[in-house]
């Protein structure tokens, strides 16, 4: 599958990316959302992901104040990798900060990625910060002038602080490159909310996170529902309706069409609904699923390799409408 272009930016990426919450580390509030791997186990996943033809990674200050930033820089380094050769994209922390932390936490950014260079610098969430939204997309679009980053993009914002960031930007000689949201087969909102017809109208990517919308796309819990009682606390709360028997019924047709389609393919289910992500939307919409094993971001590399057909992208649109 061809890379596609980040926003209207120079930078190019593939469709798939890895997500790196799991490199956290035991010692932040992450491990209450996804199982955290320790630096063994993320060099084999960088390893795997990078074998598959991944090329660019998403990680964040507040998976572990640097942790994940650090070890996906060893595991990078573990690879062979050398700065400039694959996209790194960070994400700065709103919550009770002023924009002017923009501008004094880069070094630390780029301390923990080891000399890997901050290609996406984006705003983790449109609210908890003591500074408008206007004043912290100022502060990065100087880092960009700087050269200290390569591109600005925002995550979970609305349609309308899309075209706010987008205009205050554009004010200063900066495109927005993208708007980091949550979209898989069950979650569907950008298709509604305008976020989707916005990032189109302006020439903003979509980074889709949680394409498989916590494991529950994978069929895992479909086979075994005792399973849901062993997912971490903050999965099991807030996925209580979907991990019920109710909740597990309802979504068993989709999941069954999802084997079916997989079988054809010689695939996953898992594989299935990430295809369905990076193809629903065309060049639009980019998605980074996460990894703990090596097999898993080997097969999320591999959903690459293949394209659903417009039918089966259609009946997968009809039974996850429910």
């Amino acid at each position: 599958m061809k890379t596609r272009r980040l926003g209207t930016t120079d930078i190019e990426i593939t469709p798939i990316g890895l997500g790196c919450m799991q490199f956290a580390g035991t010692r932040n509030v992450a491990r209450w959302m996804i199982r955290p791997i320790d630096q063994e186990s993320a060099t084999q996943v960088v390893r795997a992901a990078l074998d598959g033809g991944v090329d660019w990674f998403d990680t964040a200050e507040m998976y572990g104040n640097g942790n994940s930033e650090e070890a996906l820089a060893a595991a990078l380094k573990a690879a062979g990798i050398r700065p400039g050769q694959v996209t790194v994209a960070t994400k700065w922390a709103p919550v009770g900060r002023t924009a002017a932390s923009i501008t004094r936490t880069i070094g630390d950014r780029l301390r923990h990625l080891g000399g890997f260079p901050v290609d996406l610098h984006q705003i983790h969430f449109p609210t908890g910060s003591l500074s408008g939204i206007p004043a912290q997309l100022k502060a990065m679009a100087a880092l960009l002038k700087a050269g200290r980053i390569r591109s600005v993009g925002v995550s979970n914002f609305s349609a309308r602080q899309l075209r706010l960031a987008h205009r205050v930007l554009a004010a200063e000689g900066v495109t927005l490159a993208s708007n980091q949201v949550r979209i898989n087969l069950l979650h569907r909102n950008v298709e509604r909310d305008g976020v989707l017809a916005t990032a189109r109208e302006l020439g903003v990517t979509l980074i889709a996170y949680s394409p498989l919308e916590g494991g529950l796309l994978t069929g895992r819990f479909h086979e075994n529902p005792a399973l849901a009682r062993s997912a971490p606390v903050m999965r099991r709360f807030f996925g209580r309706r979907e991990l019920s028997a109710r909740g597990l019924a309802r979504t068993r047709p989709l999941i069954g069409a999802m084997r079916e389609i997989g079988t054809a393919y010689g695939v996953s289910i898992s594989q299935v609904a990430v295809n369905w992500v990076i193809n629903r939307y065309g060049d639009t919409v980019v998605a980074i699923p996460g990894a703990s094993k090596p097999r898993q971001a080997a097969e999320a590399a591999a959903t690459m390799e293949f394209s659903l057909t417009e039918a089966e992208i259609g009946k997968l649109n009809e039974l996850s409408l429910i």
